[in-house]
């Protein structure tokens, strides 16, 4: 039996690249603001109502970081 080799050919327009070449999927830009809002959000305790607040905070953290 032959072994398969997965299938890494993927749609690429909606891919970027940074500064250093790397290329950067939109979604996981997403999913790196998730993750920061969300160690925000533990941080204070999950405290309701400052959803937003965390989200925001995350993606100018995350901006200021690929500056």
């Amino acid at each position: 039996m032959k072994p398969t080799t997965p299938n890494v050919h993927q749609n690429t327009e909606n891919l970027t690249s940074d500064e250093s070449g790397i290329v950067l999927d939109p979604s996981d830009k997403t999913a790196r603001i998730s993750e920061l809002a969300y160690y925000k959000a533990e941080k204070r305790g999950f405290e309701p109502g400052r959803d937003l607040e965390d989200w925001l905070e995350a993606e100018q953290e995350l901006a200021s970081k690929e500056e």
